[in-house]
């Protein structure tokens, strides 16, 4: 069974790569419900789809395309093992750390009924790694072996809003045909270009997304 093993909220902190700026990276699990709801545009909104949550850089993250973050439990291990570092539920910034679901290789516009209380998510877009994330890890050339590697989780747009807590099941609802999966995505976006035409079959990609793969598809 998928189901989300921890909700994980921000402990607002100095961002460790600007101290001026405050980051909310740094996620950890919380006990009972919180509740989901959408954020509103990424400048000028809510910040995370998540009550309680903190957004630092809203130029960046935040707002309905990037509501939620996800990443599999799974990956987090195959991370501890490459790494040699423990990563507790959260360490990557994630709001929910799921189990038994493969997210990097879910579909773009996925949608995903979590729990029982009506909670409805549809996958949107990958994360793209930043100087933030890797001066968190403070782990060297973190960036460059994030993206190398193209297991970047999913962040999710609100389709229903509801509570979310430690154990819910996730259900995939609905998943499109065109097989343009956040893996893919990810890939096109970073150090695969000639990939960017064929994510463009995927409707519910985010429309600064779309653009940006429509002007480099034009000029490439």
């Amino acid at each position: 069974m998928a189901q989300v093993l921890s909700v994980n909220l921000a402990h607002p902190r100095p961002n460790p790569d600007d101290e001026n700026n405050i980051t909310g990276i740094d996620k950890r699990p919380v006990v009972g419900t919180v509740a989901v709801r959408a954020p509103g545009p990424m400048h000028g909104g809510l910040g995370s789809g998540l009550v309680g949550d903190t957004i630092g850089d809203r130029q960046h993250h935040g707002g309905d395309d990037q509501a939620v973050y996800a990443y599999a439990r799974e990956d987090l291990d195959g991370w501890q093992t490459e790494l040699d570092h423990q990563i507790a539920n959260g360490g990557f910034g994630e709001n929910l750390t799921t189990a038994g679901l493969d997210v990097t290789n879910a579909v773009i516009g996925e949608r995903w009924r979590v729990g029982s209380a009506g909670l409805e998510l549809e996958v949107s877009r990958p994360r793209i790694p930043c100087r933030t994330f890797a001066a968190w890890l403070q782990i060297n050339g973190w960036v460059k072996t994030f993206t190398r590697t193209a297991i970047p989780g999913a962040y999710l747009r609100l389709i229903r809003p509801g509570p979310v807590c430690a154990g819910d099941e996730i259900v995939v609802t609905d998943r499109p045909e065109h097989n343009i999966t956040v893996a893919v995505v990810f890939r096109a976006l970073t150090l695969e270009p000639q990939l960017l035409p064929e994510i463009l079959r995927a409707d519910a990609l985010p429309v600064p997304l779309r653009e940006l793969a429509e002007r480099r598809s034009s000029a490439g």
